[in-house]
């Protein structure tokens, strides 16, 4: 248990969409969006002072977890990660996600936290929010003016700051239906297993037998955000994808990230081990095997 306690706030209790959006417009960054609670508990525990928080506890529509083989999947704003993990439709077509839910903190927190909830805290520890930027994807926003999708390579803007307006409500996470011969993982390193990651990678490989014909890799813990590595994209598209490629991506990661010191490692470390985690989780993708060593 913690002696803390929490700073005075308004708890908001809106019964839609339409009343949530009117509430961001009238109080914009004075206040904040209760889904699962998990990080803004926390958070209002220590230094974080706001006065309302928004709950969508009330709000129906936002539980959505639909997947269409020509649209893709919809995650809505009330999905929980333990909901991702329930999916088989997850599972079979984008299994980089269903990898990052597997390992998403503890049992108890993926059944309250949500999908996007870890997108919209915008952290570069993010597992859930690093496998969607491999996998591709957009934010659905709504204000009070209407809707707008943002690109997850353009939303996340520095540390904790992300391309949503004061006055947005972020409804839903799009990802794309995967193409014939998709092959996605997630793969991350920890202190301790239910910990922070401290280093993570995710793929999206588009084969052809064993050519890639267009790749996205990702990761996470090398930078203020999640980024993704365009060089060894490069790399790998329309290569055949051998032991000497493997080799030579390893060698060219570290001058695409740009790590820290922190609590949980070393830059130093970051960067000798970036490769090797980025041809680990190449090879998990190839082998399909579905499950996080």
């Amino acid at each position: 248990m913690t002696s803390r306690v929490m700073r005075d706030f308004d708890l908001l209790l809106p019964e839609s969409v339409t009343e949530v959006v009117t509430l961001l417009a009238r109080h914009k960054d004075k206040s904040a969006i209760l889904a699962g609670g998990t990080d803004l508990l926390v958070a209002l525990k220590f230094d974080y002072a706001i006065d309302n928080v928004i709950s969508l506890a009330l709000v129906p529509g936002l539980g959505t977890l639909r997947f269409d083989p020509q649209d893709g999947l919809v995650i809505g704003a009330k999905v929980t990660v333990a909901e991702i993990l329930k999916s088989a439709e997850v599972k079979a077509n984008y299994p980089a996600l269903w990898q990052a839910a597997q390992v998403f903190a503890t049992p108890q927190l993926r059944n309250t936290a949500t999908v996007l909830g870890n997108i919209m805290r915008a952290s570069p520890a993010g597992d859930c929010s690093l496998a969607i930027l491999a996998l591709g994807g957009t934010v659905l926003l709504q204000s009070t003016a209407g809707q707008r999708e943002v690109d997850l390579d353009n939303f996340w803007l520095s540390y904790a700051v992300t391309a949503r307006q004061d006055d947005e409500l972020a409804i839903a996470v799009k990802i794309p239906a995967p193409p014939s011969g998709q092959k996605s993982a997630f793969r991350r390193m920890t202190r301790t297993t239910e910990d922070l990651s401290k280093l993570g990678a995710a793929v999206s490989l588009h084969m052809a037998g064993n050519v890639c014909q267009q790749a996205r890799v990702a990761m996470g813990c090398v930078g203020p955000t999640l980024v993704r590595l365009p060089a060894i994209e490069k790399i790998l598209a329309g290569a055949k994808v051998t032991t000497e490629l493997l080799q030579d991506i390893v060698g060219s990661v570290a001058a695409e990230i740009n790590p820290i010191d922190d609590q949980r490692s070393s830059a130093d470390y970051r960067l000798k081990v970036a490769g090797v985690l980025v041809r680990r989780v190449i090879e998990q993708a190839l082998d399909n095997e579905g499950n996080v060593q």
